[in-house]
């Protein structure tokens, strides 16, 4: 009999064998790893449940199972699921379990590896493969996260002014169509620097680069949560003023633009010094983004008109300037 146990340990390690009282008087190795002392000693519905068939719970009604698959789980936790075959063996019988689809949890669960199973179970070639299904779906993951970064990266890119971080132009049409699709108001503040060109020419292209910068600065230093600041290209910008339509605030917050561009930009030891015109436009119901922009672009010609670092809100009779600049806002603020 040691010689038959010792068969069935090495090519049904997770079997157990039980007397004809259903009582366990023998484990193969697996199954005493699964459970302290095999189960030896307990009967055997103490070990496991079966659950398919239903309704097995006498020795007799699980000897008459033979040869057929059983389905079971233990008892105590883990509850792993098993499946089951049972051979008689005089009159007592065998019983070898296996894990089948639960193999992978059985691993997690008990810390199994491949010298607990019977060297012909295909479990071990399933471990093998769903560990390399594991991987490559990690491996997987690993790419879709690195790609989507890329995806969203371009995509920030290509709605993004490289030079200043201000959104670009198609960012702007794109901003202005969505907000009037949504019927949604606000003002379109379109900025043209004054006196740039000369900078340009004079100090050359890096200057300028360090003047655009220092101008998106302080675009994002004026801007609400809400609001967009725009670099339109070239030496012009554009801030998006969701909900805005008080004249008095939009002429205060141009004066404040046009005062901070006003102040000396330092580059290599020297001043440089520019300004700015602006123009203003109050989006309508009903009026596409396009006719915003072109009220915008009247205000702005006529505040260059007017004399420069001085804004317009556009009126059908454009007769709202406000003269902005260092000299005005200190008279503003003496009064």
């Amino acid at each position: 009999m040691e010689a038959v146990a010792a068969l069935l340990d090495q090519l049904c390690p997770m079997h157990v064998q039980i007397d004809p009282e259903g009582v366990i008087r023998h484990a193969g190795p697996t199954m005493h790893r699964l459970r302290e002392g095999g189960g030896v000693g307990e009967h055997i519905f103490d070990l496991v449940s079966v659950r398919r068939p239903q309704g097995v719970t006498t020795t007799a009604e699980l000897m008459r199972l033979a040869g057929r698959k059983l389905h079971a789980t233990f008892r105590t936790p883990p509850r792993t699921g098993l499946k089951g075959l049972l051979v008689p063996f005089g009159e007592e019988a065998v019983i070898n379990f296996s894990f089948g689809i639960s193999v992978t949890d059985a691993v997690r669960d008990y810390g199994m590896t491949a010298k607990d199973f019977a060297p012909t179970d295909l479990a071990v070639e399933m471990l093998y493969l769903v560990e390399a299904k594991s991987a490559a779906m990690a491996a997987t993951q690993r790419l879709n996260r690195r790609l989507q970064g890329a995806k969203e990266e371009a995509e920030e890119q290509a709605v993004t002014d490289l030079l200043t971080g201000l959104r670009n132009r198609r960012a702007m049409e794109h901003t202005l169509a969505r907000m009037a699709e949504a019927g949604q108001g606000y003002a379109l503040m379109e900025i043209d620097l004054d006196y740039f060109k000369q900078v340009n020419d004079s100090e050359g292209h890096a200057a300028a680069d360090h003047v655009l910068r220092k101008v998106g600065a302080v675009l994002r230093g004026v801007s609400r949560r809400e609001d967009v600041p725009v670099r339109a290209g070239g030496d012009e910008f554009a801030l998006i003023l969701p909900g805005l339509s008080a004249p008095r605030r939009i002429g205060a917050l141009a004066r404040q633009i046009i005062c901070a561009l006003e102040e000396p930009i330092e580059w290599s030891g020297r001043n440089l010094r520019i300004s700015a015109s602006i123009g203003v436009a109050l989006s309508e119901a009903g009026q596409d983004a396009e006719a915003v922009m072109r009220r915008a672009d009247l205000a702005l010609y006529a505040a260059k008109r007017a004399g420069r670092g001085r804004s317009v809100i556009h009126r059908a009779d454009l007769t709202l300037p406000l003269e902005i600049g260092k000299r005005a806002a200190r008279r503003a603020t003496s009064q």
